[in-house]
């Protein structure tokens, strides 16, 4: 079964120099296991191929049902350096939103 991130959790992003963090927050606590399963470092990468060139780290706050990804060599250099639209980061968290997963699970 496919199901759009969006559907299951909301998301905020910024910067910190050349870093994206993309916090991804279940929209009720019965999601949570589903992002903790199945928005893993290695899905998170290849959705951002292209513009997460360094590693990506993830970190889960289960207490706020939350997710914390860090997409390193994503924003040009960050804020000062870079030429891109969004070197800050703010809109990798809508870029986020848009991916599916697939789940075993059914909600």
């Amino acid at each position: 079964m496919k199901i759009r991130l969006i559907d299951i959790a909301h998301a905020r992003s910024g910067d910190k120099g050349d870093t994206g963090n993309v916090g991804v927050i279940a929209r009720k606590q019965e999601y949570y296991p589903l992002l903790a399963k199945y928005l893993t470092v290695e899905r998170v990468k290849k959705h951002f191929n292209g513009i997460a060139l360094g590693k990506v780290e993830r970190f889960e706050i289960p207490n706020l049902w939350a997710i914390n990804f860090l997409l390193h060599e994503a924003l040009g250099g960050g804020g000062t350096k870079s030429l891109k639209n969004d070197a800050q980061g703010k809109t990798l968290s809508s870029a986020m939103l848009r991916m599916e997963l697939d789940i075993d699970e059914k909600l």
